[in-house]
């Protein structure tokens, strides 16, 4: 595969073997080339300015632990250099991994890889693979359709609907939902972060969210949700009531299920095991929706690798709820939304622009807390 139809990758790292692992890795798809690497920040950026525009790399994996230039520093450098290209950052599984990975994105950083641990299998597992190279991909395939990067509080995802998918006749059915869940995964950051910053009206019932993140990320994540939006956005915390014009994220290795208290719900917190490889899972968040709300759910599916939700989507439109999936061109990877809209259970199949304007409309007229 020649330059001008590969993805080009710069790898940037000061360890040898994980320049190595990676390189090895992302050359397993003949659609992906390593075109260069760099040990440090320094050398990247003067790499990186030596080259041509049309031959500097799609996609840059970026170590944020670095002599010499680490990758904070050369973040904004590099997007100086070449505002074209998306950085993704490899990130340490630690709570300061977390801290310094929102940091990059809110920085210019469009997503993450999270570095396994050695006793997790270090970068050798099959799933680290699959969402590397999921990720170079997606984000090379987005800054084709918007060539200017942009922080992640402020970054606008392209609308437009994939061509010959069946959409559930329920899209013209007046829904009343009593909660509103949200399914995120691969690329699922900016795509929460996009629609939280669209839901500027107060809501009268809870949203409840699942993103695929390992723990401490999610409360990082969950923190920043709640600087850029109006609606008060938190990590879910075991029995807490979820209040009407809140937004309740799921933490990190731990599932999240609504349960029915009175007229209310209240957050309860499971360490089963993991669905569709992944804790915390969407699938069993809706399953407990349709228990708790017999149904009355809105419910919405975003960019993510796999079918996670999918399921848990069949209940719920059986039992009388709407599910949206993000469009194809907005999404990073067209899993999980993919999935339910070609399984035509879609109330609509759609940017994050009207995803949000949908759930304004269906749980808006609440008070503002």
């Amino acid at each position: 595969m020649t330059l001008a139809t590969s993805v080009r990758v710069m790898l940037c790292d000061d360890s040898a073997a994980a320049r190595a692992v990676m390189a090895r890795m992302l050359a397993t798809d003949p659609a992906i080339e390593v075109i260069a690497k760099a040990t440090d920040g320094t050398e990247a950026v003067a790499q990186l300015s030596a080259m041509k525009a049309m031959d500097r790399p799609q996609v840059i994996l970026l170590d944020l632990e670095m002599p010499r230039m680490d990758g904070m520093t050369a973040l904004p450098h590099l997007l100086r250099v070449a505002p074209e290209t998306s950085i993704i950052v490899a990130s340490a599984l630690s709570q300061r991994g977390a801290k310094a990975t929102m940091e990059a994105l809110r920085a210019g950083a469009v997503d993450y890889v999270p570095k396994p641990s050695a006793a997790a299998g270090g970068m050798n597992g099959g799933q680290f693979q699959a969402e590397l190279v999921a990720k170079v991909k997606g984000w090379a395939r987005m800054r084709r359709r918007a060539p200017t990067a942009a922080p992640m509080p402020a970054m606008r995802m392209a609308s437009a609907m994939p061509p010959a998918l069946a959409v559930s006749a329920l899209g013209a059915m007046a829904l009343k939902p009593r909660v509103i869940a949200i399914g995120s995964s691969t690329g699922g950051p900016q795509a929460l972060a996009a629609l939280v910053a669209k839901l500027n009206r107060p809501l009268a019932v809870p949203v409840v969210a699942v993103q695929h993140m390992p723990a401490g990320f999610t409360t990082l994540l969950a923190d920043h949700l709640n600087r850029i939006g109006t609606l008060p956005c938190s990590e879910a915390k075991d029995g807490e009531a979820l209040l009407p014009g809140r937004f309740y994220l799921a933490p990190g290795d731990r599932h999240l299920l609504v349960q029915q208290a009175g007229q209310g719900f209240v957050a309860q917190l499971s360490d089963g095991a993991p669905e569709n490889f992944c804790r915390p899972a969407v699938d069993p968040m809706l399953r407990s929706l349709v228990a708790s709300c017999q149904g009355k759910v809105l419910a919405a599916i975003l960019t993510g690798m796999g079918s996670d939700g999918l399921a848990g989507s069949r209940a719920l439109v059986a039992a009388g709820g709407q599910v949206l999936a993000q469009d194809e061109a907005s999404s990073v990877v067209w899993g999980m939304p993919g999935a339910v809209a070609k399984a035509g259970i879609a109330a609509a199949i759609t940017s994050i622009d009207e995803i949000a304007e949908r759930i304004v409309a269906a749980g808006g007229n609440g008070r503002r807390t």
